[in-house]
């Protein structure tokens, strides 16, 4: 019976409006009450009957005298209002309805006379899919009713929530027509859903059997979002649906209040108005009670109504209110259309009055309306006849008591947007994070979100809400959550160990000041000292057998030039330069090229010297001093020019390494020309490869101070240490290859100082006696009858008969 009171309010704001002397004081309001039947072929039959002024209406034909109608307020349901405005339109008849939200109805061209003070179900929706997205609600389902609102709503929804990042885990379409058996069906697929939040575009009716359904189901924690509040008010009477309905939210569009109508209900008796069909039914539903009739009998527990009830302590059910005010509203815009015209037409003094004006005259007023109700609401219509009006968000909530209701805890404007975006305002004691731990809006998402540092991994044929979560490799971050891909952080910078920030990136370079680089240098120092003493001692004893055997200048070019590798290790420390960069390699190259010449030289000089047969022999010409010295410029030479073409066509230049250290920025140099550099390298190690291999085949040679050995191993040390340095050069990164090489330049003149010339000074400084010519010819009596033995041998074997002299 909430149409009665609905009705009455009409009555109120229509006696309200006679009694205002400011709005129509010259003028009297009437109304006619029409029913309807709830019927297509009602509706359309009373609406031609309030047209023509007759009880049986013919159409296009008028009988009537006295006021002429103005407009007509009503249907409640959308199809009866459907009918009505297509008929209502052919004549330009106004039309204003507090209860048909079809968004069909806002198209001009179809209903050109239709308002209605209230939203169509677009907007309505729209608002509700903004709500959605304000609570950051990605992962919804939406239950929709399987007819032509519940398709389009739904429809709308997801338009809108696709491309704010909501994904839709499940589409439920319920049959308009009464379906137990699908909504069964329906409670079963919500039982394995896991999106916690429900999307509601159902009939009352449909609405209420699906919560039945739910009670008992282990469902809990869901969010049920409405566009009306209608839906969880009627599910108020539904014993245990609170549990269901916590958290709750619903719309009503905000809309004038119906000040003092509480009151004037209150003094409503039936015996005031006799002519008032319906007042003694509402009176029995309302008070549950019957009234007494002629000839009826007392019946034990039948309750009577006497008609003095009072309906002052009876509160409105929720889904009245709104509806109350929407009709209360109706009126009044009409009222003022209608004050607006006849002071237009005064002003312009074209002598209409209240008697005498056309609808379509009311209808161009009525859709300009605009005022103020008595509580400061603002009326105004669009240009599609809809009211234009924010909407109050409605959550369900539990009073300390433990009583279930509706709270108002904010609004959503949708004149205030931004793009396709409403701004939706919350009271400040209604946060998802403050709520009481009963009322905490639970978050809805198919994965967790996905901290700074991380980046969104689509889960394979899921939808784009669901993923993981993957941190951020080396040198990318992520400074926001839910980011897709991680970024790039810039060359000079490098991505925190949490990767959710970018770092500047030091400088760095193998220095003086750091211990690595202050104990290579001093060992670099203690070497080049060393080979410089041992060529003092070589200078001081330089008459000794010791130093002249084998050749005393090229030990002193050997010991310059390990002096000198000792000491290119220095050019290898502190930030690189462009001098130091072409000093680099190339002093290094060189200066060991002149080592292992000299050693080459040496070796070849022990090697001719057991093959000189003969007096004069072109092998004795060969062991002059001067041709050991050509063979080390010559080696020599040829190094320094593959050198000057390296620097020619394709020099060193320091560069910045931003590949090996993710942290730091290594200072060091570019080789430039590779094929070049790999062609001195090559040399070097060609001289030291042939030199090792005359020395090793060398090994044998009787020798009073054993040199071959010792050349032997000399070269031994030094192609292990080069040859262990190709693999351990590539696989370090940074300023570790710098280390490496300087290590390795160190090693090899340490092995090539120690293997040649710590036995010789052993013997110069510790062992003086064997430095003496006596002790030199008893060694070289010995040594000759091991050549000769030798000689013998080959002799033998080779069937040449010795010379002579031998």
């Amino acid at each position: 019976m909430w149409g009665y009171r609905v009705t009455q309010s009409f009555v109120f704001a229509i006696e309200e409006i006679n009694r205002s002397a400011h709005l129509l004081p010259n003028l009297t309001l009437g109304f006619s009450i029409r029913n309807s039947g709830d019927s297509v072929h009602g509706a359309l039959y009373e609406t031609m009957g309030f047209l023509t002024g007759q009880k049986e209406p013919i159409p296009n034909y008028t009988c009537q005298h006295g006021s002429p109608q103005a407009a007509l307020v009503g249907d409640t349901r959308s199809s009866l209002s459907v009918s009505m405005a297509r008929l209502l339109g052919l004549y330009k008849f106004p039309q204003v309805s507090y209860s048909s939200s079809l968004p069909s109805l806002s198209d001009k061209i179809q209903f050109p006379s239709f308002l209605r003070t209230l939203t169509s179900d677009i907007t309505s929706s729209h608002a509700v899919t903004q709500l959605i997205i304000h609570f950051q609600w990605s992962w919804v389902i939406i239950l929709a009713q399987d007819d032509d609102f519940g398709q389009q709503a739904s429809s709308l929804a997801t338009q809108q929530l696709s491309p704010a990042g909501v994904c839709i885990e499940y589409h439920l379409h319920v049959p308009s027509y009464q379906s137990l058996g699908k909504i069964e069906e329906t409670v079963q697929k919500m039982q394995k859903c896991t999106a916690k939040v429900v999307l509601v575009f159902l009939s009352n009716l449909n609405f209420q059997l699906i919560l039945r359904g739910l009670l008992g189901v282990p469902v809990s924690g869901q969010v049920w979002v409405s566009k009306g509040t209608l839906h969880m008010a009627l599910a108020l009477t539904i014993p245990g649906i609170s549990q269901v309905l916590q958290g709750t939210f619903g719309l009503l569009y905000h809309s004038s209040r119906a000040i003092g109508f509480p009151e004037f209900l209150a003094h409503l008796r039936p015996s005031q108005t006799p002519e008032d069909m319906f007042i003694k039914k509402f009176w029995e539903f309302t008070f549950d009670c019957t009234w007494p009739y002629q000839n009826s009998t007392v019946t034990e527990g039948v309750q009577f109504c006497t008609g003095n009830e009072s309906l002052k302590n009876k509160p409105h059910p929720f889904p009245e209110v709104s509806k109350i005010d929407a009709a209360y509203t109706a009126v009044y815009s009409i009222a003022h259309a209608l004050h607006n015209m006849l002071a237009c037409e005064h002003q312009e003094r074209k002598g209409t009055n209240s008697h005498n004006f056309h609808s379509w005259q009311l209808l161009h007023a009525l859709k300009k309306v605009h005022f103020k109700t008595l509580d400061g609401i603002k009326i105004m219509f669009d240009a599609n006849g809809d009211l234009v009006t924010k909407f109050d968000i409605f959550q369900g909530q539990k009073t300390p008591a433990g009583v279930f209701h509706l709270v108002h805890v904010g609004m959503i404007d949708p004149q205030v947007s931004s793009g396709n975006k409403m701004m939706v305002q919350l009271k400040e004691d209604l946060q998802v994070s403050s709520l009481n731990a009963e009322e905490t809006v639970p978050t809805s998402i198919c994965s967790e979100s996905c901290l700074p540092g991380f980046s969104q991994v689509p889960r394979l044929g899921a939808p784009h809400c669901c993923f993981d979560c993957s941190p951020c490799p080396e040198g990318q971050f992520t400074d926001q959550r839910d980011m897709k891909r991680c970024l790039l952080c810039p060359k000079e910078q490098y991505s925190s160990h949490t990767r959710d920030h970018c770092l500047p990136r030091t400088e760095i370079f193998l220095a003086f000041e750091e211990p690595l680089g202050f104990v290579l240098a001093l060992v670099a120092l203690l070497l080049a000292g060393l080979a410089v003493l041992v060529l003092g001692v070589f200078l001081k004893h330089r008459d000794t057998p010791v130093v002249r055997a084998n050749n005393r200048t090229l030990s002193y070019f050997l010991l310059i030039s390990l002096s000198l590798c000792a000491l290119c290790a220095l050019l290898f420390l502190g930030r690189p330069t462009v001098t130091t960069c072409l000093l680099r390699q190339t002093t290094f190259a060189v200066v060991f090229t002149v080592a292992v010449s000299s050693v080459l030289a040496k070796t070849l000089t022990v090697v001719l010297a057991f093959r000189v047969t003969r007096p004069r022999s072109r092998i004795q010409i060969c062991l002059s001093p001067g041709t050991s010295t050509f063979v080390v410029l010559i080696a020599s030479l040829i190094q320094v020019v593959l050198c000057g073409v390296w620097l020619a066509t394709s020099p060193p230049f320091p560069d910045k390494d931003m590949i090996s250290e993710p942290q730091h920025i290594v200072i060091q140099c570019q080789e430039g020309s590779g094929a070049t550099f790999f062609c001195v390298l090559g040399y070097l190690g060609f001289l030291a490869g042939g030199t090792f291999s005359v020395a090793f085949l060398a090994r044998g040679l009787p020798d009073i101070f054993n040199e071959t050995k010792f050349l032997t191993f000399s070269m031994l040390l030094f192609c292990s240490v080069w040859t262990a340095f190709l693999p351990l050069y590539h696989s370090a990164r940074g300023k570790s290859t710098v280390a490496v090489e300087i290590f390795s330049i160190l090693a090899s003149t340490a092995g090539l100082l120690g293997g040649i010339f710590i036995p010789k000074c052993y013997i110069i400084l510790l062992k003086p006696e064997k430095n003496t010519p006596a002790w030199l010819k008893q060694g070289y009596c010995a040594q000759q009858e091991k050549q000769g033995e030798m000689l013998q041998r080959r002799y033998k074997f080779s069937g040449e008969s010795p010379e002579p002299n031998i």
